[in-house]
Parts: structure tokens; sequence; C-alpha cells
């Protein structure tokens, strides 16, 4: 199966990706919000099982949220950007998301992508939870990031993070980034960091410039 849907392809997007090649990219960043202690991974049977459990695809208004809540976290930097640009969705982006995700597997991908496009993973298994939900943690990551004064950048910025990780946040608020595509799957099993999850709810989103 193609990873892209026919009317895209690889090959286009990567053309289209190839304009950007000259820009800084922020480094891919992966999170996995885990299950609920105690919580049993047996697989769900379809039969009643709510629908919004086995949510497969975006809706027009997850869409929204997403980008919705992408451009408030944008906006709440500090200090305030004076480069930073306003996202917005990008079909092909969210295209090479949903092919990926729905690959079920839990590693950043397309190798041939990753040059050109970054990208943030979340993944969950158990009660509900809303898009916005699984993308809230990216942003409280701030708390660990400190955004590094003039002085310090000859030419290149060091990064401060006094956390696990911030890659998700600055993926997020990189201010060169303007277009943002997602996609969510249902995995039915997966595994994760060596444990095999079942009907898991996957969110790819892909970032890239102008």
């Amino acid at each position: 199966m193609p990873l892209l849907p026919s009317a895209v392809g690889l090959a286009g997007l990567l053309l289209w990706a190839g304009q950007t090649a000259d820009a800084s990219m922020v480094p891919n960043a992966t999170l996995s919000l885990g299950r609920p202690e105690g919580m049993a991974v047996q697989p769900l049977s379809g039969l009643g099982v709510p629908r919004y459990r086995r949510k497969r695809h975006l809706s027009a208004r997850d869409m929204s949220a997403l980008l919705d809540y992408h451009n408030h976290i944008r906006a709440s930097v500090h200090p305030p950007a004076a480069n930073m640009e306003y996202m917005v969705w990008d079909e092909r982006l969210a295209s090479s998301a949903k092919a990926w995700a729905t690959q079920c597997t839990w590693a950043h991908g397309p190798s041939p992508l990753m040059r050109y496009v970054g990208q943030n993973l979340s993944i969950h298994s158990g009660r509900y939870r809303s898009v916005v939900d699984l993308v809230k943690s990216w942003s409280e990551e701030k708390q660990h990031f400190l955004f590094p004064s003039p002085k310090d950048c000859t030419p290149h910025c060091p990064w401060h993070c006094s956390g696990p990780v911030c890659s998700h946040y600055t993926q997020m608020v990189w201010a060169s980034s303007s277009r943002l595509g997602c996609a969510i799957h249902t995995c039915a099993s997966i595994s994760v960091w060596g444990s095999t999850w079942h009907q898991a709810v996957y969110l790819v989103c892909n970032y890239a410039i102008k």
C-alpha cells in the first residue's frame, strides 16, 4: 500500500517540501500519554463500544480545534516573537500524517519525508480524550523551556530545557512553521516501547514552513 494517496504521492510531497530544505526545522518529537494504572489492555469488541471510543478520523471541528490551539500557544510565547507565522491547515501534510498513522508504527516517518517535515506523535489507550487533550502535554513543556536572549545567539541560539523533553513544545512554536496537518487512527494493536497496546488512539501531526 502506498504511503500517500495517489493524488498526492510521496514524490510530489517531497518536491513541495524540498523547497524548504535550506530552512531550519526543529527535531522531531514523540510522546506517549500512557495507560491509566491497572487498566487492562485487551482488545475491545466492536459490539457495545461507543463510536467515539473507536474514532478513526479527524472531523472538521477537530481540525479547527487543533489549529486554533496551536495558534493560541504560538501567540502566547514570552517574550513575544517578532517573526511568528500564523499557522494554517495543510491537506498535504494531513494526508501524509494519515498515511503514516494507519501504519500503526510507533516511530517517526516515513524516513524520506523527515528531512523536510517536523513531526509530533501522541498515543493513548483508555478513556476517551479529545484531540486537544492529546496535544496539551506538548504545550505544557513550556514550563521547562527558556527562550535564549539575543546576546546568547552567536549566531545559533542555544537550547535551554530543564525538563526531560521540550521538543514537542518547540515544534509547536517554531516561528517559521506555518503549516500543520494531523491525522488520527485507532490501532487494533501497536508496539509501544516493548509493550503491545490494543485499541490505541494514535495522533500524528506534521509541520512545515511555507
